[in-house]
């Protein structure tokens, strides 16, 4: 989920956690370690890679590095693979090393070459099997996912959630086919002036595109500073369903927000609201 300490409410930090020098001599890298923006002082760069802790399950790290193998080299987007240890493992001592590229974050004016990198990611994901592992996972993203798409009820009153009240109220079927994409863009797209964009930290998720697209524009708008008038540009360029997809997006990322910090209910409640009304007029028109 997005992390913007400016542009929505703060969350405390964790402590710094570095890999030990096993790991760095596992991964066959020396130097300097350098942590990175953006990666809650866990994350660092170790040469031409990128340490982190664990965040997955070792099947769906596996799984990964085999999707990921297949699109390296795509002449449209770049990936960032799993790299393994000299002796063969992903993980070492609970860390796991991804290959370095090179790219930056997104302004709020560059959302919309985010969502065409994440249109051209999910056409290579297209026909790719949905992993065994989506079935167990219960994190609070999958759960809010569930929730969004009606498979998993929310408890709540009604009272606390009124945003998540009024875009349960407009939710409607949909028909878009569903394939694996990635549920985390927007702030997991960097560009660069002349490479292809990068897309990193897969979340998959086994939704239609376009849903993928309507997260993007829901965190552009509630979280990162992106107008209004970016729904109804994006509207128009994705077709009837897409409000659809932009109810499911903001209950995706509202609830999701509930159960990791159901204290800030009420500061939710407020951030959400302009984009939330604005879809509801447009669910309810359509």
């Amino acid at each position: 989920m997005p992390e913007g300490p400016a542009t929505r409410p703060a969350r405390p930090g964790g402590a710094v956690v570095r890999p030990r020098p096993g790991v760095l001599d596992a991964f066959g890298v020396s130097g300097p370690l350098v942590p990175l923006d953006g990666g809650q002082r866990t994350v660092w760069r170790a040469g031409g890679l990128v340490l982190k802790p664990l965040d997955m399950s070792v099947e769906e790290l596996e799984w990964q590095a085999g999707v990921l193998a297949a699109i390296d080299g795509a002449r449209d987007v770049r990936v960032a693979p799993p790299v393994r240890s000299e002796e063969g493992r992903l993980v070492v001592e609970g860390w796991t090393a991804w290959r370095f590229e090179a790219g930056s974050p997104p302004t709020p004016e560059q959302y919309r070459e985010v969502m065409a990198a994440g249109r051209a990611f999910h056409r290579h994901l297209d026909g790719c099997p949905r992993p065994a592992f989506l079935d167990r996972r219960d994190h609070p993203w999958a759960r809010a996912d569930r929730v969004a798409w009606g498979e998993e009820p929310l408890d709540d009153d009604g009272a606390r959630l009124p945003h998540v009240e009024a875009l349960v109220g407009v939710r409607r079927p949909v028909g878009a086919p569903a394939q694996l994409v990635h549920g985390d863009l927007t702030d997991n797209v960097h560009l660069h002036p002349v490479l292809p964009p990068l897309v990193l930290d897969f979340s998959p998720y086994l939704r239609p595109p376009s849903y993928a697209t309507a997260i993007v524009v829901a965190d552009a708008v509630v979280f990162r500073g992106a107008g209004l008038d970016l729904i109804a540009t994006v509207c128009a360029e994705e077709g009837a369903e897409f409000p659809q997809m932009l109810v499911r997006a903001l209950l995706f990322r509202a609830v999701g927000d509930h159960l990791l910090a159901p204290e800030k209910d009420d500061a939710w409640a407020r951030w959400f609201a302009p984009a939330v009304r604005a879809v509801v007029a447009l669910a309810d028109s359509g």
